[in-house]
């Protein structure tokens, strides 16, 4: 009682467009008030026929009475069908909240207190995650944490290994103990050869985890290796670097590259749990730091809010939640996740056109955003004062070439990512117009 699931519930539910049901709320609409059910006698009865058929509806999201886990029924329903978020507070501000009030039990301090200790271990069992805004709600939901990295990093009792970045390993120690896997940094781990020599090198079964220890390209090469192997085996992303923690290593989108262009090869495979540790992002060189601040201006515009001017931990935890609430509402990229690809496709472009070798992914995503503010009538201010991105010495028709395969095309024209007053759109623009932003991308 009194933690705010109710307004909470609302704001998730609006952020992920999912219907809300607020438990309480429809027993009252239905039955009567709930002060009078308890004097009849009948309000868990009542809460567990609501709690229940709401559970059956299409995904939403659900605001449950703080006793509604006193129902063996119920507590076994949210562990088959549901993520469960505890929303956590305080005994005493709840307390505070609820005070004078017409809660059937808020009327006695000391039965209160007594009711809060006693529904403890109840939430223990059935949350998934715990959370105490939006946000962390968003992010529990998501299976993302962001907090210090954990003692327990792998659930279960099965086998685990670990696939890490070599220079990771180097600066902090590995986040559970298992045989370590090794791969090259940057963009040369996301490669066929790298993919074949985890898969031959690994000795999970289909009861193992593998854990992802390292940036973005790490966490994509080992979430498309967990993906392939053995039909799909469970990971755990642990991204230690800035553009892993607020995109890379959140959604389940993992990859590899081909000569041909970026990404060409990979599958949606959403890692058990996502852990973002932030104080991993103290040994990251400014140059890294610098890659990853393009991937937040990018969340930045999309979210109308400068988060890039956020100090590193609220900045992480920002992102990702905009990221995660994206994503949940759309697993497989077929509609408002397609947001996030804003700058992108000039992007991918420049990477593939320079062999992913002299164009690094940060440099390519603040020139493509640049080229998609162009092409959308937006101001540039933002990516040029944070980012100030330069044109790259690549081919031009090689780009293109990367380009066109990149993107749908219908007609004479593409289908891109542009920025509007609500966020991302994508749009058909004509040919002529994207190879011209393409074009003041490189150098002469």
């Amino acid at each position: 009682m009194g933690a705010g699931k109710s307004t909470l519930g609302q704001e998730v539910a609006a952020r992920l467009h999912r219907p809300f049901v607020d438990v309480d709320a429809r027993i009252e609409s239905r039955e009567g008030s709930i002060p009078e059910l308890f004097e009849r006698g009948i309000f868990r009865e009542v809460e567990e026929r609501v709690v229940l058929e709401a559970l059956m509806m299409p995904p939403g999201v659900i605001a449950l009475g703080g006793g509604a886990v006193e129902i063996p029924a119920i507590r076994e329903a949210l562990r088959a069908q549901a993520t469960t978020v505890l929303v956590e507070i305080e005994l005493e501000t709840a307390w505070q909240r609820v005070r004078g009030s017409d809660r059937p039990l808020a009327q006695d301090e000391a039965d209160f207190r007594e009711l809060y200790a006693r529904r403890q271990p109840l939430y223990d069992e059935v949350a998934d995650g715990r959370a105490r805004d939006a946000d962390g709600v968003v992010l529990a939901a998501g299976g993302v944490t962001v907090a210090a990295m954990p003692t327990d990093l792998v659930p279960g009792p099965g086998p685990a290994e670990l696939v890490a970045d070599e220079r990771v390993l180097e600066l902090h120690r590995p986040p559970v103990e298992a045989r370590v896997l090794t791969v090259p940094a940057g963009e040369e781990a996301k490669t066929v050869a790298t993919a074949e020599r985890l898969w031959r090198g690994l000795q999970l079964d289909r009861g193992g985890t593998l854990v992802a220890f390292g940036g973005g390209c790490t966490t994509d090469v080992a979430g498309f290796v967990a993906a392939t192997y053995l039909r799909g085996i469970d990971w755990i992303a642990v991204p230690t670097t800035l553009v892993g923690q607020v995109d890379a290593a959140i959604g389940g989108k993992t990859a590899i590259n081909l000569p041909e262009g970026k990404n060409l090869v990979g599958a949606f495979h959403w890692p058990v749990r996502t852990v973002i540790d932030p104080t991993l992002l103290r040994t990251l060189p400014e140059e890294q730091r610098r890659e990853g601040l393009a991937e937040v201006v990018k969340t930045g515009l999309l979210a109308g809010e400068p988060l890039w001017e956020l100090p590193d931990a609220d900045l992480v935890r920002r992102c990702a939640a905009f990221k995660a609430a994206l994503c949940l509402r759309d697993p497989y990229d077929r509609g408002p996740r397609q947001a996030l690809n804003l700058g992108h496709t000039f992007a991918h472009a420049l990477e593939a056109a320079a062999g992913y070798e002299t164009v690094t992914h940060g440099r390519a995503v603040g020139l493509g955003l640049l080229a998609a503010l162009r092409l959308s009538g937006r101001s540039t201010e933002a990516v040029e004062e944070v980012l100030a991105p330069e044109p790259v010495n690549v081919g031009r028709e090689r780009a293109w070439e990367a380009l066109k395969r990149d993107k749908k095309s219908t007609g004479d024209e593409l289908t891109l990512v542009l920025l509007g007053d609500d966020g991302g759109f994508t749009a058909n623009v004509a040919e002529t117009d994207v190879r011209g932003a393409l074009d003041e991308l490189i150098a002469d």
